[in-house]
């Protein structure tokens, strides 16, 4: 009877580790472990169970929690040489070089003559002795810089160089140490005050080098120069100034919060703080940024860009929104007051093209990120009473102002956007205005009614109310700002049938004149480009229409002036040029409904959804060849590329699919790769929705299958592939989805120990070997061919070695199968199995009694791959035991490897090698009898008796 863990004693659950540890089961032993650790009373036992666990969390490469666990363990007893070893391997891991060579020179002295604790002696003090000379020549170097930098009478171009090589020295672990401890931060407070715009980018980038991974010098650095000079900073002017301080500040905030995550909370391993005052103060002084009109309009975006990214949560399974509800409290005014800024209008801050549509992604992070009712009442409650103040105030400025809000309120919390738009005089007002003389009180209006007109409750009433309204503001507008955006009221209103060609808004052709107008606009460049930007925001909704998708694929010019736009720094256009392209490469989800429902519903005589007839197959390859050749690829990689909040997930989903689409004909994929395509999906496999990873995922699988893995991700870059490889294998996924990523995996487990090594670690195994299960053969294939490769690796093999277990009769078994994919893996995986550990040879005979017909089978193969693979087992049986190689030499199959030995074609002779060293076995043995022929030509062995 089997004994549930939680049942059992700590001894006999240590003796379980200690098992499966052997076994290399490192993940159950460690569960073991701590299992023992929970109900341990006993404090000598504790500390055999902690020495017990960092052995395991060294195999797993958790060296902090090693340490953790082997101090324990010599907390109790001081003279644990195991405990100690481990804790110095432990330390060395982690860089603590000195600490690490205390405990080995402890470990050498109580046991002299063990070799590893000299090895590691000898290792530690070249290690220590390196670094030393290292820090010497670094501070030498650092020193020298310092001068340079600080003498005024220095040429421009040797400053501008000290400060760069500072950069540099900065990226090293050594340099950056120095740099701090010889009062370097005050140093690059100096450089950042001297307003020369390359010493303060050199100064910034040098600052990003001492925070990076580091939280001690990050708390340090952040008290020292202060958020409010940091602020200062990015938004005094220069763009390429403000990105850098908004990178500076994006790694502080990692280095405090990863941090936080960890036991460990710098390399120097100082006594910290939690710094949490720090972050507060970090967002406290972003928040008061907001509004200011001191700031540029690249530093509010920066600012803007910081909170989108530190303040939500990463998961929604942390219960802590206490940032969300902080920010809210303290800012959500200061953010709306942003989002309400007219930019034409004299008394607002600076702006950006990009900064309202930031501030929508930001609201509508802020309102993702909250858990109940109650907060989200209170958000909407605060966004109206704002809107409300606006509207109520005397003058047209605060009524536009309100009315700008509530467009960003649309375009982000849209719930709360459609409250606000629902308030008594707002949607009057918009349409009243949108016949004003004034063209910022048009454009303002017209925005507006264009984000109402695409939420679904609304869109009814405003082409009711509002489309003979947008006709005449197109038709008889003197100004381009304003037709092009009513353009786009029009384009919005007339695709609202979707994809289905039976419901159709407008008469037949408008649809199409739209598009050629937007195509107009587009490829206009006379025309300033946030008026271009809202054609493809046209072209985003008309594009539903396939005739239309067909009239832009062939208009390369207008494929060129939409793809320009996408490398621009106008980000707001990421997402209508990314829907634009989803929708012309058919990479939507589409349900495709029950024929018997179809029948029933026309019979019903309900309304059935019709597909256009240039929406088939052969269209959609011809306009993604057309795409390709336009330049898609390298537009898609630079819409990665992009550091904005505009570069939302919905959006990033939409650059998934497209790449999806794109790879999906063999032939397309190296172009793909060549053009950047490869590089760029690995973030959106890591990042976004959980439809656009798996999408990018499954991208990456299907360029890893046909391309050389190795150059479609050079360098560490293959190392990314799989965890997003791994992420297919789940029930959640499609068949296809789970093949494709067994076959990518394949190839990666082919090429080195060191990515086998990472596919383990992603917990692969299980997955892979779950699938060589699944009822459909093609995936039962991939996942033993996935096998096959994988058990290259030593820490595999352990598992089928390990006893109790059914592996090896599955392999057995499945080399007898019909289907020859499998038969090939099977049998693959078994000659490798018997080959690298023989003690699994003697459990062949055990798996089944058909084992000897199995393998009989394989040598009579018409394959001449699956005879090799035969002849290779048996030859590894043979070698493994006298026992089984009598039983082999006893059956049939001692008349096959003579016919084999024989060979006969070139294609034969790996073959007929590896059965003549069979028969050669056999004959040492002295299990059968060479008979030379009469030209004495060579051996003819013949069955016989034992001498």
């Amino acid at each position: 009877m089997n004994v549930n863990c939680k049942e059992k004693d700590p001894s006999s659950l240590r003796e379980e580790g200690n098992t499966l540890f052997k076994n290399g089961n490192i993940q159950g032993a460690l569960c073991c472990y701590t299992k023992a650790l929970n109900l341990s009373d006993n404090q000598s036992e504790s500390a055999i169970l902690y020495r017990n666990r960092a052995a395991c969390y060294l195999k797993l490469e958790d060296y902090a929690k090693a340490e953790i666990d082997a101090s324990k363990a010599l907390d109790t007893d001081p003279g644990d040489v195991k405990a100690r070893f481990r804790r110095a391997q432990a330390m060395q891991k982690l860089g603590k070089m000195d600490q690490a060579f205390l405990d080995a020179q402890k470990c050498a002295h109580m046991e002299p003559k063990n070799k590893a604790f000299q090895d590691m002696l000898r290792q530690l003090g070249a290690q220590i002795q390196q670094k030393a000379k290292q820090l010497s020549s670094t501070d030498a170097r650092v020193q020298q810089m310092f001068k340079v930098l600080l003498d005024t009478a220095a040429q421009a171009s040797d400053r501008q160089k000290a400060a760069q090589n500072l950069v540099v020295l900065s990226r090293e672990e050594a340099g950056a140490e120095q740099i701090f401890r010889n009062d370097g931060v005050k140093l690059l407070q100096r450089l950042l005050q001297s307003e020369q715009g390359e010493i303060m980018l050199s100064a910034l980038r040098t600052l990003v080098g001492l925070c990076t991974g580091h939280q001690s010098r990050t708390m340090a650095i952040v008290n020292e120069l202060g958020m409010e000079e940091l602020c200062a900073v990015m938004g005094s002017g220069g763009e390429a100034v403000s990105l850098a301080t908004h990178h500076l500040l994006q790694v502080m905030f990692e280095a405090l919060t990863e941090g936080m995550r960890r036991e460990i909370r710098g390399k120097d391993e100082a006594i910290l703080p939690e710094p949490s005052r720090e972050l507060r103060s970090m967002l406290r002084h972003l928040v008061e940024m907001l509004p200011a009109s001191k700031v540029s309009g690249p530093g509010r975006d920066s600012a803007i860009n910081l909170l989108v990214k530190q303040v939500p949560r990463k998961s929604q399974k942390d219960p802590d929104n206490s940032l969300a509800l902080w920010v809210i409290d303290q800012g959500l005014k200061k953010i709306l007051e942003v989002g309400g800024t007219v930019p034409e209008l004299a008394n607002g801050p600076p702006l950006t093209d990009n900064t309202h549509m930031s501030c929508s992604v930001l609201l509508s992070k802020l309102y993702d990120d909250l858990k109940s009712d109650k907060e989200r009442e209170n958000f909407s409650r605060l966004c109206e009473e704002y809107v409300q103040h606006n509207f109520d105030c005397l003058g047209m400025e605060s009524k536009l102002r309100a009315i700008q809000t509530v467009s960003v309120l649309l375009q982000g919390p849209s719930d709360v956007g459609n409250r606000t738009l629902e308030m008594s005089g707002i949607m009057d007002t918009i349409i009243s205005l949108c016949a004003s003389q004034d063209l910022t009180h048009q454009q303002v209006a017209v925005e507006a009614l264009i984000h109402a007109a695409g939420k679904a409750k609304r869109a009814s009433f405003i082409t009711a109310n509002g489309v003979a309204l947008l006709k005449d503001l197109y038709k008889k507008s003197e100004n381009d700002r304003i037709r092009v955006r009513a353009l786009v009221g029009l384009c919005k209103l007339g695709s609202a049938g979707g994809t289905d060609f039976s419901m159709k808004q407008f008469a037949e052709g408008s649809t199409l004149k739209l598009a050629k107008q937007c195509r107009k606009w587009l490829c206009n460049e006379s025309l300033p480009q946030n008026s271009r930007r809202w054609a493809i925001e046209g072209l985003a909704y008309l594009t539903f229409d396939a005739d239309v998708k067909e009239e832009l694929a062939e208009d390369s010019q207008s494929l060129s002036a939409m793809f320009q736009l996408a490398k621009s720094e106008d980000k707001t256009v990421l997402f209508a040029v990314g829907s634009t392209l989803v929708n012309c490469t058919n990479s939507y989800d589409v349900d495709k409904p029950d024929p018997q429902m179809v029948e029933l519903a026309k019979y019903a005589k309900q309304h059935v959804p019709e597909e256009h007839p240039k929406d088939a197959p052969s269209f959609v390859q011809q306009r993604l060849a057309k795409l390709l050749e336009a330049g898609v690829v390298s537009a898609l990689v630079c819409m990665v590329k992009q550091e904005s909040p505009a570069l939302t997930e919905s959006c990033r989903e939409c650059i998934s699919r497209v790449f999806l689409a794109l790879v999906d004909r063999q032939e397309d994929r190296g172009t793909v790769v060549a053009q950047g395509g490869g590089k760029a999906l690995i973030p959106l496999a890591t990042e976004g929705t959980d439809v656009g990873k798996i999408k990018a995922a499954q991208a990456l699988a299907k360029i890893a299958i046909t391309s050389n893995p190795e150059i479609a991700f050079p360098g560490e870059r293959i190392y990314e592939v799989v965890r997003p490889l791994v992420s297919l294998l789940a029930l959640d996924c499609t068949l296809l989805q789970n093949f494709e990523a067994l076959m990518a995996l394949t190839n990666l487990a082919g090429i080195s120990e060191r990515l086998r090594q990472k596919i383990i670690k992603e917990k692969a195994v299980p997955k892979v070997e779950g699938y060589m299960f699944e009822e459909h053969e093609l995936v039962r294939a991939a996942a033993t061919e996935c096998m096959c490769n994988l058990v290259l690796s030593t820490e595999v093999q352990k598992l089928f070695v390990a006893p109790g277990n059914d592996r090896l009769k599955l392999l057995v078994l499945y080399s007898g199968e019909d289907d020859e994919r499998l038969r090939k893996a099977a049998a693959g995986t078994l000659a490798m199995l018997t080959s690298e550990q023989p003690e699994l040879c003697a459990r062949v005979p055990g798996t089944t009694s058909h084992w000897l017909e199995i393998l009989q089978a394989l040598l009579l193969s018409e394959s001449l791959e699956l005879q090799h693979r035969g002849v290779v087992i048996t030859l590894n049986l043979m070698k493994a035991e006298r026992e089984l190689a009598e039983r082999l030499m006893e059956s049939e199959a001692l008349e096959i490897l003579l016919v084999l030995a024989k060979g006969g074609t070139p294609e034969q002779s790996a073959i007929s090698r590896a059965a003549q060293q069979c028969l050669d076995t056999a004959l040492q043995y002295g299990i059968i009898k060479s008979n030379r022929g009469k030209d004495g030509e060579g051996k003819h062995p013949l069955a016989g008796t034992e001498p």
